[in-house]
Order: structure tokens, then C-alpha cells, then sequence
């Protein structure tokens, strides 16, 4: 298999850091990161940019990746529901990776790995047609028209999506922001993929996934009257 081209410099524009961690977030982070932590993703780590071994790392298990965990709670939750099931979660803000672990050790869950980074790192090295589901979970909206070519949903980041997923594999978005369901629905089927289903309060019908576990960022949306929508593409193929 041909190496991953390498990167060019990339701009990053999300927040890494936030307040202050707590003591037992800094053991998290200081004792558990580097041991969940994918090798190889970065060119540091991988200068030849090689291709993940996906066979070791997941143990021939399906392989899901959720992109932007926030708090952890979903990615936690998905890994506990399915065994059989590995995960990778990518995540560049350091507060929000420290929640995860701390969940992680409460949970006991094995079946995931983390990237705590910027996930083009890991498109780079991913093989083709490796993923069988992603899940897209209330990203950050940036509102402002002229950041919305930041937004996940844009060519940038839907083509590596792309590439990864399995032809037929899920992919699913959940958001509250009206303007960022019209850029995915717009966005996400130009870059090959078909639209199963458009869920939620904000399209007068239906509910989330029956495998949902509403997040802290929905639980704040619904406490300031934003209706979730949830949105089901498949890769075409």
C-alpha cells in the first residue's frame, strides 16, 4: 500500500485548552493519555506518513470514529453498548480529553483509542474504506458566515471522511444549529453520500437514534430552546 501523502502545514483555529484542570484530571491525563493514545498519526511520530495498522490495533474488530467527543459521555457510552466494536475518538481540546479518560476508568470500557488532535492527522493515515460508522456529534457551529469554510462539513474534512468509510457505512450528524443542518445537508451528499433519514423536534418528526445518548452539549441546547437535529447519511458505493 502506497505511503499517505505528506501534510502540508494546517491551519487550526479550535480552542486545545480551556480552565483550569482538576488535580485528578491532570493524573488522567499524565497516567492514562499516552496509553490510549493511537501511535503513528502524527508526522513527528510517523514521518514517512505509513498507514495505521488497523488489524492489530482493532483485533479484525468493525472500527467506528467519532470525530470532536466533547465530553467523552458518547463515545464512552458506544464502546460499553458494543463490545465487539473498537473506536476511535479524535479530540484536540485537552479538558474535554481529561473528562473522557476519567469516564473511561469509570466505565472499565478497552475497545477505543484517542487521537488528541486535529482528525485530518488521522485521515492521513487511515487506510481506505476502514470505518464502518462515524458520528459527527454537536460540532462546533462557528456562526459567523465568513469561519463557516472552518466547519466540518466542507470539503477539507467530508473527502478524508470519505476515503476512510467502508462503502454503505453510516455516518451521522447531530446538531442544533439550524444553519449548520442547511451546510451538511448541502455539503455531505456532494462529497458521496446519500441521506437516510432527518430526525428530531426541528423537522416536526421522528427521534434521535435508539442507541443515542443525549450529551451534555445537547442537554444545554434543549435548556436554551435549540431543538436537536439528527441526520443520517450512508456512503455511497
Amino acid at each position: 500500500m502506497p505511503h499517505a501523502p505528506h501534510p502540508e502545514r494546517r491551519n487550526f483555529y479550535g480552542r486545545t485548552h480551556g480552565k483550569t484542570l482538576r488535580a485528578s484530571q491532570k493524573t488522567y491525563l499524565a497516567e492514562d493519555l499516552g496509553k490510549l493514545s493511537l501511535d503513528g498519526v502524527t508526522v513527528q511520530s510517523n514521518p514517512g506518513r505509513r498507514p495505521l495498522d488497523l488489524a492489530a490495533l482493532t483485533g479484525g474488530r468493525p472500527l467506528w470514529l467519532e470525530v470532536g467527543f466533547g465530553g467523552g459521555e458518547h463515545l464512552v457510552h458506544m464502546a460499553a453498548r458494543y463490545p465487539d466494536v473498537f473506536l476511535i475518538g479524535c479530540e484536540p481540546f485537552v479538558n474535554g480529553i481529561a473528562m473522557l479518560l476519567g469516564k473511561i476508568r469509570a466505565a472499565g470500557v478497552t475497545n477505543l483509542a484517542l487521537h488528541p488532535g486535529d482528525v485530518r492527522d488521522l485521515f492521513d493515515v487511515l487506510p481506505p474504506e476502514t470505518v464502518s460508522k462515524a458520528f459527527l456529534n454537536y460540532p462546533d457551529p462557528w456562526p459567523k458566515a465568513r469561519h463557516h469554510r472552518r466547519r466540518f462539513v466542507t470539503p477539507d474534512y467530508l473527502g478524508p471522511l470519505a476515503r476512510s468509510l467502508k462503502p454503505g457505512a453510516e455516518f451521522r450528524v447531530a446538531t442544533d444549529i439550524p444553519d449548520y443542518v442547511r451546510q451538511t445537508l448541502e455539503e455531505v451528499p456532494v462529497a458521496g453520500f446519500d441521506l437516510v433519514e432527518k430526525a428530531g423536534p426541528g423537522f416536526g418528526q421522528g427521534a434521535a437514534w435508539e442507541d443515542w445518548l443525549s450529551t451534555r452539549y445537547e442537554q444545554k441546547a434543549l435548556r436554551e430552546g435549540r431543538d436537536p437535529h439528527y441526520l443520517t447519511f450512508r456512503r455511497q458505493g
